[in-house]
């Protein structure tokens, strides 16, 4: 009888596309978000009859496209804090398509058997990140597998009519919980090595990431974030928001962002990481003068901004990275920036101007090309094998 192959077999045994998470996952979220987005806007617009409507939007955007990223990234990052072999092969097979399962069911609204598929996906990949960090001792890391486990009770909420408009300001702000967690630790690391590398003597001015500062910063930031998602127009919420902003841009001026404007690569995790501040004083500022600043607008800078230019800035490095490419921006990867952000702002804007319809369809358009770009552009690179694995292949 043939042994089972162990974990790293399997991969070595599976075609490129099911060898790292991150690669059926960035691509599949990548073509939803370039789907879904035109698709709202269209509805909205009343050019289309009724779809998915605004809560449908809501879920696919959140618990469809940025469920997809989060998998990538952490199935990505966790064998690399803890040494184990990533989930590769068959395993990553059945994820990806129960992910895929889901979204088919929600297109199929109104099917009873589609809501425990969609549910299903979340709380198997809470609990393999639980195990990964578990068996491979990496208790530093159990607060990303705490905010992947809120990510999944807010889904359920979600499916709870009382408890849906509070399960999405929920999961806004794990997301951004999350991309402040990770972010934290990625964009100063990320950025003193890169001016370590060029000789720059300002690699020894970049603050080093998680000391007693950003501990401060994370913890003023949950606060504010919880009394928003359970007590959202108190004007102490609005306060606290502001607060948590102005605590994040103290934190982010410590990274020597100034330096890093050579290379979009770097500049992007940078951008990225504004949003957080922009998000925060926006939805604080909608908090305290609603008469004055739109507090839908925070939302959008959560949803355009954090999580679409963040996980941009990080699906394209990592892609790169991980299928043996240099970390260097060509004209497709800065196309894609440049279009996110564009649509983010843009997009923002016009949640100030009471969604104004031209506004609201270029933002749409610029950040759904944003995603489609990254689709033309990396799916290769995805569904390919490693660059020196095929060299040596080769000779």
């Amino acid at each position: 009888m043939t042994p089972p192959l162990d974990r790293g077999a399997q991969r070595r045994a599976a075609p490129p596309i099911l060898q790292n998470a991150f690669r059926p996952f960035f691509l599949g979220g990548a073509i939803w978000a370039a789907f879904q987005v035109p698709l709202w806007v269209a509805e909205y617009l009343g050019w289309l009859g009724p779809l998915a409507g605004e809560m449908g939007h809501a879920h696919e955007m959140l618990f469809g496209f940025l469920a997809a990223i989060i998998c990538g990234f952490a199935l990505t990052a966790i064998p690399n804090w803890t040494g184990r072999a990533p989930v590769a092969g068959r395993g990553l097979a059945v994820l990806f398509g129960l992910w895929l399962a889901g979204r088919v069911a929600m297109l199929a609204a109104g099917q009873s058997w589609g809501l425990w598929i969609d549910l299903a996906f979340l709380p198997l990949l809470t609990v393999i990140v639980v195990r990964e960090i578990a068996v491979g001792r990496n208790w530093r890391n159990l607060p990303v597998a705490g905010l992947i486990a809120l990510f999944t009770l807010a889904h359920i909420a979600f499916h709870l009519p009382e408890w849906s408009i509070a399960a999405i300001r929920g999961t806004f702000a794990v997301a951004l919980l999350l991309v402040a967690l990770i972010g934290g630790r990625i964009v100063p690391s990320f950025t003193r090595n890169w001016l370590a590398g060029r000789g720059d003597p300002a690699a020894k001015a970049v603050a080093p990431p998680m000391q007693g500062l950003d501990k401060a910063v994370l913890g003023v930031t949950a606060i504010a974030l919880g009394a928003w998602i359970v007590l959202p127009m108190l004007p102490i919420t609005g306060v606290l928001m502001v607060l948590a902003a102005t605590a994040q841009l103290v934190r982010f001026l410590r990274w020597q962002w100034q330096r890093t404007l050579v290379e979009p690569l770097m500049w992007s995790l940078h951008a990225g990481y504004v949003w957080i501040v922009l998000a925060l004083a926006i939805t604080g500022a909608g908090i305290l003068w609603p008469g004055t600043i739109s507090y839908e607008a925070g939302f959008h800078a959560i949803g355009t901004g954090v999580i679409g230019a963040m996980t941009l800035a990080v699906m394209t490095r990592a892609s790169l990275g991980h299928t043996g490419r240099a970390r260097v921006a060509d004209i497709a990867t800065t196309l894609v920036f440049v279009l996110v952000h564009a649509g983010a702002l843009l997009r923002v804007t016009a949640a100030l101007m009471s969604d104004q319809p031209v506004l609201l369809g270029i933002s749409a358009v610029l950040w759904s090309a944003a995603y489609a770009v990254f689709t033309l552009a990396y799916a290769p690179m995805l569904w390919r094998a490693r660059r020196q694995l095929r060299a040596v292949a080769a000779g």
